[in-house]
């Protein structure tokens, strides 16, 4: 991994949040590129309920101040990093009052998916696209982990299609279980298409379940790893018909060794 970038854009990650296969694995993949001479960038949302004052946050004034427009709407962008301890892993936080200040991360205290998780998923991958061009830092892979993350392949590939620093990028998903039950805000796919993305690339979100987020995702990435042992629904059947490179599932103890050889003699070959 020497030398290479590697941009890993997570929705949940640890130790700012807790364990899952989503957090856990956002964690660790990066720590083996680091661990092996490669260079990490990671970007998550800045969730209300992680504590800045002992993950030590602190806005970065010359990466805020940019507005997003989500939806017909201008959404500041405020960013703030922090660093992983003993890992030397610098880790982004895409923040905005709106959209990332309430105490929870997905669900309301009823158990209910927050109404407005479409436009803070359209928000943090515009955001975090942004970030890295303020950053004029261009990775050589980028890796998506979790749901709120799964729009930066379609934003990549349609919105910012002309960006040159991003036009030797591979784009890598890794799918998990169901992250969550039922399905996002019904004028998702409308609030998306605001972005003059076309019709035809959204057809799996005309009902934003979790399970349709992630053939969207996949269905814009170059390369997927499979983070869990077995998938929900017919997506394991969706990824074999897309016929891309594919990892399958690998347990913590055999994962380091495998996605270094997936991320350089099959991604970037």
């Amino acid at each position: 991994m020497k030398d290479k970038k590697i941009l890993c854009v997570a929705s949940e990650l640890m130790p700012y949040l807790p364990e899952t296969e989503v957090s856990s694995m956002a964690f660790e993949a990066p720590r083996m590129v680091n661990a092996k001479g490669g260079e990490t960038r990671i970007f998550m949302p800045r969730f209300g309920n992680i504590n800045e004052r002992r993950h030590q946050l602190h806005e970065v004034i010359r990466l805020s101040g940019m507005n997003l427009v989500v939806n017909d709407y201008d959404m500041p962008l405020i960013i703030k990093v922090a660093s992983i301890p003993r890992e030397r892993m610098q880790v982004y936080f895409i923040d905005n009052e709106e959209y990332f200040k309430r105490k929870a991360t997905f669900k309301d205290k009823n158990g209910d998916l927050f109404k407005d998780n479409d436009e803070r998923a359209i928000f943090f991958a515009k955001g975090v696209i942004e970030t890295v061009k303020k950053l004029n830092w261009s990775p050589d892979i980028i890796h998506v982990h979790g749901w709120l993350a799964s729009l930066l392949p379609l934003y990549l590939k349609t919105y910012y299609k002309n960006e040159p620093l991003f036009s030797e990028t591979k784009i890598v998903t890794s799918v998990y279980d169901t992250e969550f039950e039922g399905a996002l805000n019904s004028e998702f796919k409308s609030k998306v298409l605001f972005d003059n993305i076309e019709e035809e690339k959204l057809e799996y979100i005309t009902s934003a379940s979790h399970q349709n987020l992630m053939k969207l995702a996949i269905d814009n990435s170059d390369a997927v790893i499979l983070g869990t042992p077995q998938l929900d629904g017919d997506l394991e059947s969706f990824i074999k018909d897309k016929n891309i490179p594919t990892l399958g599932y690998k347990y913590p103890d055999e994962f380091s060794a495998a996605y270094e050889e997936f991320y350089l003699n099959t991604v970037l070959s």
